[in-house]
């Protein structure tokens, strides 16, 4: 079986670090014919679009902002004719439980975990509507969003709420060829994580460890193998799946 992106366009955002860069590297690697990332750090978004090379393009943007996700998608249409793939990759996992979650907090991640993702769909699929093509999404979502630990409880909600509107995109564009699906991903050391571990809860660095070998498997997750997951629900290779939220994580859900 090949699992190939050959010829198409792949949007990709939060690609300038962790698992979106890690998206981004394995679209081009697996015959992309471009990729367009998105971030706020033009430094970084410079630096991965060094090695990237010339089939990549960065726009540099906050999902925060409500104008983003249009000017997103219309920078990749202008430049590259159409989007044919989304990857819906960047994140907000501040914390906030049922006592100490505040309005800012909860509007802060709803914005940029279901808000901007909604309105980057949108684009995507009018632009594939438009073009009468086919096309697929995958939402990043996480495990969390089956329930989630208390102090996750606004993060929680934004994913379950990407996860409902993975599963609508998915039924309501079915017809047209239109691919959603979504990744409930497990724990993984990304630089988002590193930061809120190590530095923001205070866990110092060796945080990583000992969250591995109190792991099934005796290790988190990588962005790699997450990466690769991505770019086979994109391609042909998964055949008509859509509509479907896959829990890649080590522990199984509802075990006694």
């Amino acid at each position: 079986m090949q699992v190939t992106l050959t010829g198409q366009v792949v949007l990709v955002t939060g690609g300038t670090q962790g698992l979106g860069e890690a998206v981004a590297r394995q679209a081009v690697a697996s015959g992309a014919q471009a990729v367009v990332i998105t971030g706020r750090d033009a430094g970084r978004g410079a630096a991965v679009l060094a090695d990237l090379g010339m089939r990549a393009m960065f726009v540099q943007a906050d999902l925060a902002d409500p104008d983003a996700p249009a000017a997103i998608a219309a920078r990749a249409i202008a430049t590259f004719g159409r989007i044919d793939a989304l990857v819906n990759a960047a994140g907000l996992t501040d914390r906030g439980d049922f006592l100490d979650g505040d309005l800012d907090l909860w509007d802060r991640l709803m914005v940029v975990n279901a808000r901007a993702p909604f309105f980057l769909m949108q684009a995507a699929i009018r632009d594939m509507l438009a073009r009468r093509a086919p096309g697929a999404i995958v939402n990043i979502l996480s495990i969390n969003a089956h329930c989630g630990a208390p102090e996750l409880a606004v993060y929680s909600a934004t994913k379950a709420a990407l996860a409902t509107l993975t599963r609508n995109a998915a039924h309501a564009h079915l017809a047209r060829r239109i691919r959603v699906n979504g990744i409930m991903m497990g724990w993984s050391a990304t630089p988002g994580e590193q930061a809120m571990q190590g530095t923001v809860l205070g866990k110092g660095d060796g945080w990583e460890g000992d969250a591995a070998r109190a792991m099934p498997l005796g290790r988190l997750l990588t962005a790699p193998e997450v990466a690769r997951q991505v770019i086979w629900l994109l391609s042909d290779a998964s055949g008509l799946q859509t509509g479907t939220l896959i829990d890649l994580e080590q522990r199984v859900l509802g075990r006694p």
